[in-house]
């Protein structure tokens, strides 16, 4: 596999670090971020660990020291149109796919990539907020995990209730049309956290993260992403709507949820985990959308969590 860059100087990730550029089944170049866990003897498999809409590999390098810290790799990926991967505008701020099983060509290239590099095994999974929808589609497509876990899951968009018919209206009308590469509403083309300030963010309430996650966008703009197309919107909604209707996956789980989340629907994720034979919902009182960017007190928790479940399904 083909070196790509790894933005140490801004990752903050464990020692050992490197990166590489694959290729997807249909010729799109996308990345994949490796820290190593303990050595080899001693490391208890390899989190596959896939980032929300915006993010990019170098975001999670504090996510694979507390991996580290447990006992497992990490492998990160950049999606197709994020970070370093490739992207499907000339405008390289906007977030655009046609349909959600294009990403679920990624995730069977860095499942590949994973084998090709010898990392330990099992996998499991770990997907944030979009990541989360993508992670749920990948289960029930086979990707061999054996167990996962869901941070603020995209199973659901929160939009004012007079406004859903109207999304739904819109981006249908015209996601097979030029239009369909337009931002979506209330969406904007600056990357979220430099054009709003920590104080009513919406992300977290740690502003020590918050301020990390600005240094990052800062020192490389290159990673960043504004909001989404209307073509993506309608995929979104088409591909949340379908995983809605299926029964719950066989793989144990354990899905992160702030109650004071604002950006996916709350009952769509109680929902799904109500459902969850084998699965734990744990809700952070206070917590926002980025319980994994929140205080080390509610982080330590997100990790223990994290490897007690991996752990316990080797």
């Amino acid at each position: 596999m083909e070196r790509a860059p790894l933005f140490d100087d801004i990752a903050e990730g464990p020692p050992g670090g490197e990166a590489f550029w694959l290729t997807t089944s249909d010729g799109v170049r996308i990345r994949v971020g490796l820290w190593p866990g303990p050595a080899e003897a001693a490391c208890k498999g390899t989190v596959l660990l896939i980032p929300g809409r915006t993010e990019y590999i170098e975001k999670y390098g504090p996510a694979a020291d507390d991996f580290a810290q447990r006992g497992f790799a990490t492998l990160v990926i950049d999606v197709r149109g994020q970070g370093l991967a490739d992207r499907a505008d000339s405008d390289r701020n906007l977030g655009h796919v046609t349909h959600f099983d294009e990403y679920q060509l990624d995730i069977t290239a860095m499942v590949t990539a994973a084998g090709e590099l010898g990392l330990p095994e099992p996998y499991y999974m770990l997907g944030h907020s979009m990541g989360g929808c993508i992670a749920l589609r990948a289960l029930y497509d086979g990707v061999p995990v054996n167990a996962a876990a869901f941070s603020a899951p995209m199973w659901g968009i929160q939009i004012f209730p007079p406004e859903r018919p109207i999304a739904w209206a819109l981006s249908w009308l015209t996601h097979k049309t030029r239009a369909g590469r337009f931002y979506a509403p209330h969406s904007q083309q600056q990357t979220y956290v430099l054009a709003n300030p920590f104080d009513g963010n919406n992300l977290t309430r740690s502003r020590e993260m918050y301020e990390f996650m600005q240094r990052q966008a800062r020192a490389h703009p290159e990673l960043c992403l504004g909001g989404p197309s209307l073509a993506w919107l309608y995929a979104a909604l088409r591909e949340m709507a379908a995983l809605s209707r299926r029964p719950a996956p066989a793989q144990p789980a354990v899905t992160f949820l702030g109650s004071a989340e604002k950006i996916v629907t709350h009952s769509a994720i109680r929902q799904r985990m109500a459902g969850w034979t084998n699965g734990t919902l744990e809700v952070f009182e206070g917590a926002e959308h980025e319980v994994l960017m929140e205080g080390p007190e509610l982080r330590a928790r997100c990790y223990d969590a994290c490897a007690a479940l991996f752990s316990a399904h080797r």
